[in-house]
Protein backbone atom coordinates (compact mmCIF):
# COMPACT_ATOMS: atom_id res chain seq x y z
CA UNK A 1 0.00 0.00 0.00
CA UNK A 2 1.40 2.87 -0.96
CA UNK A 3 2.13 5.73 1.88
CA UNK A 4 0.29 9.22 2.00
CA UNK A 5 1.79 11.21 4.43
CA UNK A 6 1.55 15.10 5.65
CA UNK A 7 3.47 16.94 7.95
CA UNK A 8 2.47 18.13 11.41
CA UNK A 9 3.43 21.03 13.16
CA UNK A 10 6.56 20.06 13.84
CA UNK A 11 7.59 18.48 10.65
CA UNK A 12 7.23 15.13 11.52
CA UNK A 13 5.83 13.23 8.69
CA UNK A 14 2.41 11.09 9.69
CA UNK A 15 0.79 8.28 7.49
CA UNK A 16 -2.22 8.10 6.69
CA UNK A 17 -3.17 5.81 9.47
CA UNK A 18 -2.24 8.38 11.97
CA UNK A 19 -3.86 11.36 10.54
CA UNK A 20 -7.07 9.19 10.18
CA UNK A 21 -6.64 6.86 13.20
CA UNK A 22 -9.97 7.75 14.80
CA UNK A 23 -11.85 6.47 11.73
CA UNK A 24 -9.40 3.13 11.60
CA UNK A 25 -10.05 2.76 15.48
CA UNK A 26 -14.27 2.98 14.69
CA UNK A 27 -13.95 0.78 11.64
CA UNK A 28 -12.03 -1.90 13.58
CA UNK A 29 -14.31 -1.65 16.73
CA UNK A 30 -17.19 -2.44 13.81
CA UNK A 31 -14.82 -5.13 12.18
CA UNK A 32 -14.43 -6.86 15.31
CA UNK A 33 -17.90 -6.69 16.52
CA UNK A 34 -18.73 -7.69 13.16
CA UNK A 35 -16.43 -10.65 13.07
CA UNK A 36 -17.16 -12.03 16.89
CA UNK A 37 -21.17 -12.23 15.46
CA UNK A 38 -20.48 -13.90 12.05
CA UNK A 39 -17.77 -16.38 12.79
CA UNK A 40 -17.76 -16.63 16.74
CA UNK A 41 -15.79 -19.93 16.70
CA UNK A 42 -12.91 -17.81 15.72
CA UNK A 43 -12.86 -15.29 18.67
CA UNK A 44 -14.18 -17.87 20.71
CA UNK A 45 -10.71 -20.14 19.91
CA UNK A 46 -8.87 -17.18 20.04
CA UNK A 47 -10.27 -15.82 23.42
CA UNK A 48 -8.90 -19.24 25.05
CA UNK A 49 -5.37 -19.09 23.77
CA UNK A 50 -4.53 -17.67 27.24
CA UNK A 51 -2.57 -17.73 30.18
CA UNK A 52 -3.07 -16.75 33.44
CA UNK A 53 -5.37 -14.93 31.23
CA UNK A 54 -3.42 -12.49 29.69
CA UNK A 55 -4.59 -13.69 25.65
CA UNK A 56 -1.44 -14.51 24.22
CA UNK A 57 -2.87 -13.43 20.40
CA UNK A 58 -3.21 -9.31 21.66
CA UNK A 59 0.14 -10.01 23.95
CA UNK A 60 1.50 -10.77 20.87
CA UNK A 61 -0.31 -7.38 18.85
CA UNK A 62 0.54 -5.64 22.19
CA UNK A 63 4.16 -6.10 21.63
CA UNK A 64 4.66 -4.49 18.08
CA UNK A 65 2.28 -1.66 19.01
CA UNK A 66 4.59 -0.83 22.21
CA UNK A 67 8.14 -2.10 20.30
CA UNK A 68 8.27 0.64 18.13
CA UNK A 69 7.79 3.39 20.72
CA UNK A 70 10.14 1.97 22.70
CA UNK A 71 12.89 2.08 20.29
CA UNK A 72 12.37 5.15 19.81
CA UNK A 73 13.06 6.46 23.30
CA UNK A 74 16.58 7.83 23.95
CA UNK A 75 17.37 6.40 27.40
CA UNK A 76 19.50 9.26 28.77
CA UNK A 77 16.19 11.14 28.37
CA UNK A 78 14.71 8.47 30.71
CA UNK A 79 17.80 9.36 33.65
CA UNK A 80 17.29 12.66 33.19
CA UNK A 81 13.36 12.79 33.80
CA UNK A 82 14.03 10.69 37.08
CA UNK A 83 15.62 14.02 38.21
CA UNK A 84 12.22 15.75 37.87
CA UNK A 85 9.93 14.34 40.75
CA UNK A 86 6.70 16.86 39.92
CA UNK A 87 5.37 14.85 36.97
CA UNK A 88 5.90 11.30 39.15
CA UNK A 89 4.43 13.10 41.92
CA UNK A 90 1.48 14.48 40.40
CA UNK A 91 0.64 11.49 38.54
CA UNK A 92 0.64 9.09 41.54
CA UNK A 93 -1.29 11.11 43.22
CA UNK A 94 -3.86 11.59 40.71
CA UNK A 95 -3.61 8.33 40.30
CA UNK A 96 -4.11 6.65 44.00
CA UNK A 97 -5.37 9.21 45.92
CA UNK A 98 -8.25 10.94 43.24
CA UNK A 99 -8.68 8.54 40.63
CA UNK A 100 -10.35 5.30 42.40
CA UNK A 101 -12.76 7.72 45.01
CA UNK A 102 -13.82 9.66 41.72
CA UNK A 103 -14.86 6.77 40.08
CA UNK A 104 -16.38 5.17 42.88
CA UNK A 105 -18.89 8.20 43.83
CA UNK A 106 -19.26 8.77 39.92
CA UNK A 107 -20.61 5.64 38.95
CA UNK A 108 -22.26 4.70 42.29
CA UNK A 109 -24.34 8.33 41.60
CA UNK A 110 -25.35 7.86 37.94
CA UNK A 111 -25.96 3.86 37.95
CA UNK A 112 -27.79 4.47 41.01
CA UNK A 113 -29.69 7.38 39.56
CA UNK A 114 -30.58 5.34 36.48
CA UNK A 115 -31.74 2.27 38.32
CA UNK A 116 -34.21 4.41 39.91
CA UNK A 117 -35.26 5.61 36.97
CA UNK A 118 -35.86 1.53 35.51
CA UNK A 119 -33.30 2.27 32.95
CA UNK A 120 -31.17 -0.50 34.75
CA UNK A 121 -33.05 -3.55 35.75
CA UNK A 122 -32.42 -7.08 37.00
CA UNK A 123 -30.21 -9.38 39.22
CA UNK A 124 -27.65 -11.40 38.86
CA UNK A 125 -26.11 -14.71 40.99
CA UNK A 126 -22.47 -13.80 41.90
CA UNK A 127 -19.94 -16.41 42.18
CA UNK A 128 -20.29 -16.43 46.02
CA UNK A 129 -24.41 -17.60 45.72
CA UNK A 130 -25.25 -14.17 46.38
CA UNK A 131 -28.14 -12.46 44.20
CA UNK A 132 -27.36 -8.77 43.97
CA UNK A 133 -28.82 -6.04 41.75
CA UNK A 134 -27.49 -5.80 38.34
CA UNK A 135 -26.35 -1.79 38.64
CA UNK A 136 -24.36 -2.73 41.56
CA UNK A 137 -22.31 -5.30 39.61
CA UNK A 138 -21.76 -2.48 37.08
CA UNK A 139 -20.19 -0.09 40.02
CA UNK A 140 -18.00 -2.88 40.79
CA UNK A 141 -17.02 -3.33 37.28
CA UNK A 142 -16.31 0.56 37.12
CA UNK A 143 -14.37 0.52 40.39
CA UNK A 144 -11.94 -2.31 39.05
CA UNK A 145 -11.19 -0.04 36.41
CA UNK A 146 -10.91 3.24 38.31
CA UNK A 147 -7.99 1.16 40.22
CA UNK A 148 -5.93 -0.55 37.55
CA UNK A 149 -4.45 2.72 35.93
CA UNK A 150 -2.89 2.23 32.48
CA UNK A 151 0.67 0.83 32.18
CA UNK A 152 1.02 0.13 28.52
CA UNK A 153 -1.30 2.28 26.47
CA UNK A 154 -0.51 5.51 27.66
CA UNK A 155 2.78 5.33 25.72
CA UNK A 156 1.18 5.28 22.53
CA UNK A 157 -1.02 8.28 23.90
CA UNK A 158 2.35 10.27 24.69
CA UNK A 159 3.73 9.14 21.90
CA UNK A 160 0.56 10.70 19.61
CA UNK A 161 0.28 13.46 21.50
CA UNK A 162 4.26 14.33 21.47
CA UNK A 163 4.71 14.05 25.35
CA UNK A 164 8.57 13.10 26.88
CA UNK A 165 8.74 9.60 26.47
CA UNK A 166 11.38 9.41 28.94
CA UNK A 167 8.92 10.70 31.71
CA UNK A 168 6.25 8.73 30.05
CA UNK A 169 8.40 5.58 30.64
CA UNK A 170 9.31 6.83 34.23
CA UNK A 171 5.72 7.49 35.54
CA UNK A 172 4.52 3.70 34.14
CA UNK A 173 7.56 2.00 35.89
CA UNK A 174 6.70 3.78 39.27
CA UNK A 175 2.65 3.29 38.30
CA UNK A 176 3.49 -0.91 37.86
CA UNK A 177 5.16 -0.94 40.94
CA UNK A 178 2.51 0.48 42.87
CA UNK A 179 -0.21 -1.55 41.64
CA UNK A 180 1.49 -4.52 42.82
CA UNK A 181 0.94 -2.61 46.69
CA UNK A 182 -2.24 -0.87 46.63
CA UNK A 183 -4.25 -2.61 43.94
CA UNK A 184 -5.42 -5.00 46.31
CA UNK A 185 -6.26 -3.05 49.60
CA UNK A 186 -8.21 -0.71 47.16
CA UNK A 187 -10.30 -2.37 45.55
CA UNK A 188 -11.42 -4.58 48.59
CA UNK A 189 -11.72 -0.90 50.26
CA UNK A 190 -14.16 -0.13 47.47
CA UNK A 191 -15.85 -2.92 47.01
CA UNK A 192 -16.43 -3.09 50.96
CA UNK A 193 -15.18 -6.79 51.64
CA UNK A 194 -12.23 -8.11 54.02
CA UNK A 195 -9.85 -9.49 51.23
CA UNK A 196 -10.41 -9.48 47.84
CA UNK A 197 -8.18 -11.90 45.42
CA UNK A 198 -6.05 -10.30 43.19
CA UNK A 199 -4.66 -12.24 39.84
CA UNK A 200 -1.18 -11.34 40.67
CA UNK A 201 0.18 -13.78 38.12
CA UNK A 202 -2.42 -11.91 35.32
CA UNK A 203 -0.56 -8.21 37.24
CA UNK A 204 3.20 -9.25 36.80
CA UNK A 205 2.55 -11.14 33.55
CA UNK A 206 0.64 -7.83 32.13
CA UNK A 207 3.91 -5.39 33.18
CA UNK A 208 6.75 -8.01 31.58
CA UNK A 209 4.87 -8.57 28.34
CA UNK A 210 2.94 -5.12 28.18
CA UNK A 211 5.72 -3.16 29.45
CA UNK A 212 9.01 -4.85 30.32
CA UNK A 213 9.07 -7.31 27.21
CA UNK A 214 9.28 -4.44 24.50
CA UNK A 215 11.23 -2.01 27.06
CA UNK A 216 14.22 -4.61 27.00
CA UNK A 217 13.84 -5.22 23.45
CA UNK A 218 13.33 -1.41 22.25
CA UNK A 219 16.71 -0.44 24.29
CA UNK A 220 19.36 -3.58 23.25
CA UNK A 221 17.89 -3.49 19.42
CA UNK A 222 18.47 0.35 19.43
CA UNK A 223 22.06 0.31 21.12
CA UNK A 224 22.79 -2.58 18.69
CA UNK A 225 21.93 -0.89 15.54
CA UNK A 226 23.52 2.85 16.18
CA UNK A 227 26.49 0.55 17.22
CA UNK A 228 26.74 -1.21 13.91
CA UNK A 229 25.17 0.95 11.18
CA UNK A 230 25.19 4.33 13.26
CA UNK A 231 22.91 7.05 14.12
CA UNK A 232 22.04 8.59 10.61
CA UNK A 233 21.16 4.70 9.85
CA UNK A 234 18.87 4.55 13.04
CA UNK A 235 17.06 7.80 12.37
CA UNK A 236 16.85 8.12 8.45
CA UNK A 237 16.12 4.28 7.54
CA UNK A 238 15.39 2.22 10.59
CA UNK A 239 12.70 4.98 12.28
CA UNK A 240 10.71 5.87 10.00
CA UNK A 241 8.08 3.28 9.09
CA UNK A 242 8.20 1.65 12.72
CA UNK A 243 4.96 4.31 13.46
CA UNK A 244 2.89 2.51 10.73
CA UNK A 245 3.77 -1.28 12.67
CA UNK A 246 2.55 0.69 15.52
CA UNK A 247 -0.53 2.27 14.74
CA UNK A 248 -1.90 -1.42 12.64
CA UNK A 249 -0.54 -3.20 15.96
CA UNK A 250 -3.25 -1.08 17.69
CA UNK A 251 -5.66 -1.19 15.58
CA UNK A 252 -5.65 -5.21 15.10
CA UNK A 253 -5.59 -5.28 19.08
CA UNK A 254 -8.85 -3.66 18.71
CA UNK A 255 -10.21 -6.18 16.34
CA UNK A 256 -9.55 -8.70 18.93
CA UNK A 257 -10.90 -7.09 21.49
CA UNK A 258 -14.28 -6.58 20.07
CA UNK A 259 -14.51 -9.94 18.26
CA UNK A 260 -14.37 -11.73 21.94
CA UNK A 261 -17.07 -9.39 23.29
CA UNK A 262 -19.33 -8.62 19.69
CA UNK A 263 -22.25 -10.54 21.20
CA UNK A 264 -22.42 -8.56 24.17
CA UNK A 265 -22.39 -5.22 22.72
CA UNK A 266 -25.51 -6.44 20.02
CA UNK A 267 -27.67 -7.44 22.28
CA UNK A 268 -27.28 -4.86 25.15
CA UNK A 269 -26.28 -1.56 23.63
CA UNK A 270 -28.47 0.62 26.13
CA UNK A 271 -26.94 -0.89 28.99
CA UNK A 272 -24.03 -0.32 27.24
CA UNK A 273 -24.81 3.27 27.35
CA UNK A 274 -25.81 3.93 30.52
CA UNK A 275 -22.47 2.20 31.76
CA UNK A 276 -20.06 4.60 29.43
CA UNK A 277 -21.62 7.92 30.86
CA UNK A 278 -20.32 7.60 33.75
CA UNK A 279 -16.98 6.08 32.53
CA UNK A 280 -16.96 8.86 30.15
CA UNK A 281 -17.47 11.92 32.53
CA UNK A 282 -14.60 10.28 34.94
CA UNK A 283 -12.30 10.07 32.30
CA UNK A 284 -12.84 13.31 30.87
CA UNK A 285 -12.96 15.00 35.09
CA UNK A 286 -9.23 12.90 36.08
CA UNK A 287 -7.50 14.48 33.10
CA UNK A 288 -8.91 17.96 33.11
CA UNK A 289 -7.59 17.80 36.98
CA UNK A 290 -3.95 16.24 35.85
CA UNK A 291 -3.82 18.90 32.96
CA UNK A 292 -4.53 21.71 34.81
CA UNK A 293 -2.63 20.73 37.62
CA UNK A 294 -0.05 20.31 35.40
CA UNK A 295 -0.39 24.16 34.04
CA UNK A 296 -0.54 25.04 38.09
CA UNK A 297 2.74 23.18 38.43
CA UNK A 298 4.17 25.22 35.73
CA UNK A 299 5.30 22.08 33.84
CA UNK A 300 6.59 22.06 29.91
CA UNK A 301 3.85 20.72 27.90
CA UNK A 302 5.84 17.49 27.16
CA UNK A 303 5.60 16.70 30.98
CA UNK A 304 1.84 17.52 31.09
CA UNK A 305 0.46 15.68 28.30
CA UNK A 306 1.58 12.35 29.49
CA UNK A 307 0.95 12.75 33.12
CA UNK A 308 -2.80 14.00 32.66
CA UNK A 309 -2.70 11.12 30.23
CA UNK A 310 -2.06 8.16 32.38
CA UNK A 311 -4.17 9.10 35.47
CA UNK A 312 -7.60 9.48 32.90
CA UNK A 313 -6.60 5.62 30.64
CA UNK A 314 -7.11 2.55 32.38
CA UNK A 315 -5.38 -0.84 32.26
CA UNK A 316 -8.55 -2.61 30.84
CA UNK A 317 -6.52 -6.14 30.70
CA UNK A 318 -6.14 -6.24 34.66
CA UNK A 319 -9.52 -5.07 35.31
CA UNK A 320 -11.39 -7.79 32.92
CA UNK A 321 -9.24 -10.46 34.17
CA UNK A 322 -9.85 -9.55 38.04
CA UNK A 323 -13.89 -8.75 37.04
CA UNK A 324 -13.81 -12.64 35.67
CA UNK A 325 -12.00 -14.05 38.74
CA UNK A 326 -14.47 -11.93 41.48
CA UNK A 327 -18.09 -12.34 39.43
CA UNK A 328 -17.15 -14.36 36.21
CA UNK A 329 -16.86 -13.35 32.49
CA UNK A 330 -20.86 -13.60 31.92
CA UNK A 331 -20.86 -11.35 35.29
CA UNK A 332 -22.20 -7.15 34.85
CA UNK A 333 -19.01 -6.75 36.58
CA UNK A 334 -16.95 -7.96 33.64
CA UNK A 335 -19.00 -6.22 31.28
CA UNK A 336 -18.63 -2.66 32.78
CA UNK A 337 -14.97 -3.40 32.20
CA UNK A 338 -15.39 -4.21 28.65
CA UNK A 339 -17.08 -0.81 28.26
CA UNK A 340 -14.54 0.64 29.64
CA UNK A 341 -12.42 -0.99 26.53
CA UNK A 342 -14.81 -0.17 24.25
CA UNK A 343 -14.96 4.27 25.23
CA UNK A 344 -11.28 3.97 25.52
CA UNK A 345 -9.44 4.42 22.58
CA UNK A 346 -12.23 7.06 21.17
CA UNK A 347 -12.06 9.19 24.21
CA UNK A 348 -8.29 9.11 24.81
CA UNK A 349 -7.80 9.96 20.84
CA UNK A 350 -10.38 13.19 21.88
CA UNK A 351 -7.99 13.92 24.64
CA UNK A 352 -5.04 13.33 22.88
CA UNK A 353 -6.53 16.10 19.77
CA UNK A 354 -7.03 18.20 22.86
CA UNK A 355 -3.43 18.48 24.55
CA UNK A 356 -2.18 18.75 20.86
CA UNK A 357 -4.35 21.37 20.34
CA UNK A 358 -3.42 23.58 23.73
CA UNK A 359 0.40 22.66 23.98
CA UNK A 360 0.71 26.37 23.79
CA UNK A 361 -0.96 26.87 27.06
CA UNK A 362 2.41 25.92 28.59
CA UNK A 363 4.91 28.65 27.10
CA UNK A 364 6.24 29.11 23.71
CA UNK A 365 7.92 27.10 21.38
CA UNK A 366 10.77 27.93 22.54
CA UNK A 367 10.32 25.49 25.38
CA UNK A 368 8.99 23.09 23.21
CA UNK A 369 10.79 20.39 21.65
CA UNK A 370 9.04 17.10 19.75
CA UNK A 371 11.50 14.04 19.63
CA UNK A 372 11.34 10.87 18.00
CA UNK A 373 14.17 9.70 19.54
Amino acid sequence: MAEQAIKDRNGRTLSIFEKYLTLWVFLCIIAGVGLGKIAPSIATTLDKLSFHQVSIPIAICLFFMMYPIMVKIDFSEVIKAGKSPKPVLLTLIINWAIKPFTMFFIATFFLTLFFKLGLITGTEIVKTGMEVPLYKSYISGAILLGIAPCTAMVLVWSWLSKGNMGHTLVMVAINSLTMLFLYAPLGGFLLGKNDMPIPWQTIILSVLIYVALPLFAGYFSRKFIIKKKGIDYFQKKFIPHLGTVSIVALLITLVLLFSFKGEVIIHQPLTILWIAIPLFIQTILIFTLGYVAAKILKLQYIDAAPAAMIGASNHFEVAIATSAMLFGLSSGASLATVVGVLIEVPVMLLLVNICLKTRNWFGSGKNYKYQEV
